[in-house]
């Protein structure tokens, strides 16, 4: 188990929401769910902007279909829910007013009375970080929220929140969720791996299979024709790309494990790290993720992936 602080311990990989209510119907997404804390998972990430670019959804769905699955199999106390404020259509910001209103929504949509870690989704450079704070201290307070996380900040901007909430003697964050894996490793690294290392924060990284490329199914541009994330598994389309993809599948090869495995224990093992990120869009998804959760690679596999994706231009 990792810890996220504010006493909350989880299994070391986090079921990512985004594909519920989007690629997966209530049907598939509750299967999922089942399937992932049936392995022993219990940490689920999600927000309340999921899935709103969807042509007829409003925002929330994800929410919505993991507040149906906690109803339905009563089991609130074997998760950690996660979910994220700032992006809902009708709660774009971090105003304070609309932080209030949408963890009520969110807590509505989640049929539950608390959130365990609240998530500022994205920056609001047109909000003072000082409302912002009070705002997500006062969900603490009132015992609507356990923890605070902050997601896609600059650790300059995640620094400045801590000074802020010192001085004003606010709940400090645990946890950050930066976009990170083995082709994009230059601005974690650089930017947020030292606040996390002077804070003790864990890290939640998103995109840890870079949109499906680190499966290894994207090879050809041919591959991204029809899928749903192949615009953004192309970016990773290149020599130096598909030099990472050759290495993790001959280390997948040699531990008898899925390419989507070894990269994600690759970055469960990096510092710091609480839980990668991972979706399953379908049943058959999961066992892959389930095990990068439990999966050492030796000493020569990590030289071998570092190696190969410090060669990624960032």
């Amino acid at each position: 188990m990792s810890g996220i602080g504010a006493g909350l311990e989880i299994f070391p990989l986090a079921l990512g929401g985004n594909t519920f209510g989007w690629t997966s119907d209530e049907t598939a997404s509750h299967q999922v769910l089942d399937a992932f804390v049936e392995a022993g998972g219990d940490f689920l990430d999600t927000a309340d902007g999921y899935s709103a670019w969807v042509p007829g959804n409003s925002g929330g769905e994800s929410e919505t279909i993991i507040g149906d699955w906690i109803a339905s199999r009563g089991s609130r106390d074997r998760v950690v829910i996660g979910t994220k404020v700032s992006q809902h259509p009708q709660f774009r910001g971090l105003a304070a007013a609309t932080v209030r209103a949408a963890a009520d929504a969110s807590l509505k949509r989640l049929r539950t009375d608390h959130i365990d870690l609240y998530w500022a989704h994205f920056d609001d450079p047109k909000t003072p970080l000082e409302e912002t704070a009070a705002a997500f201290d006062g969900l603490v307070q009132d015992g609507k929220i356990r923890a605070i996380g902050l997601s896609n900040y600059s650790g300059e901007r995640i620094r400045e929140w801590f000074r802020i909430a010192r001085r004003g003697g606010l709940t400090l964050p645990v946890a950050v969720q930066p976009h990170y894996n083995l082709v994009r490793r230059g601005g974690y690294e650089n930017d947020i791996a030292p606040v996390v290392a002077e804070e003790n924060l864990a890290v939640v990284p998103y995109y840890g299979l870079a949109s499906g490329f680190l499966t290894g199914k994207y090879k050809t541009a041919e591959d991204l024709d029809g899928a749903i994330r192949g615009g953004a598994a192309g970016n990773y389309l290149n020599d130096a790309g598909l030099a990472v993809v050759k290495v993790l599948e001959e280390i997948a090869r040699d531990h008898g494990v899925a390419p989507a495995t070894v990269a994600l224990a690759w970055l469960r093992g990096r510092p710091g790290i609480a839980a990668p990120i991972a979706s399953a869009r379908t049943l058959d998804q999961l066992p892959a993720l389930i095990a990068a959760a439990t999966l050492d690679l030796t000493a020569a596999d990590v030289e071998a992936l570092d190696e190969v994706s410090a060669r990624v231009p960032q």
